[in-house]
């Protein structure tokens, strides 16, 4: 009897919060338009997790004439096997380039 052939399952390294929050933290002054074109997502998907980002404590916001201006709020991650890092530590590590090497 043959086995059934499982189509692949694909995943990724970082979650669609993370894409956001790294879009944010490389321009606090972008526009959920651009963070959406970025991202591969709708604008719709994009405010959900800004929304989610805020509830949970990592970004803020403030109104700047008719933009939207975000900090990203420093402090640890939220699961316990991800302590030790801060946020910016890891957006920091995940925006670096890598050394050159010989």
């Amino acid at each position: 009897m043959e086995r059934a052939v499982e189509p692949s399952r694909q995943w990724t390294f970082l979650t669609n919060h993370a894409r956001v929050l790294i879009q944010i933290y490389r321009d606090p002054g972008i526009r959920v338009r651009d963070i959406a074109a970025r991202c591969l997502l709708t604008e719709r998907a994009v405010q959900r997790i800004i929304s989610d980002l805020e509830e949970a404590g990592y970004l803020s916001h403030e109104r700047l004439g008719r933009t939207n201006h975000y900090h990203v709020i420093d402090g640890q991650l939220r699961h316990p096997a991800d302590a030790g890092p801060t946020i910016a530590e890891l957006l920091s590590a995940l925006l670096t380039p890598p050394p050159d090497t010989p």
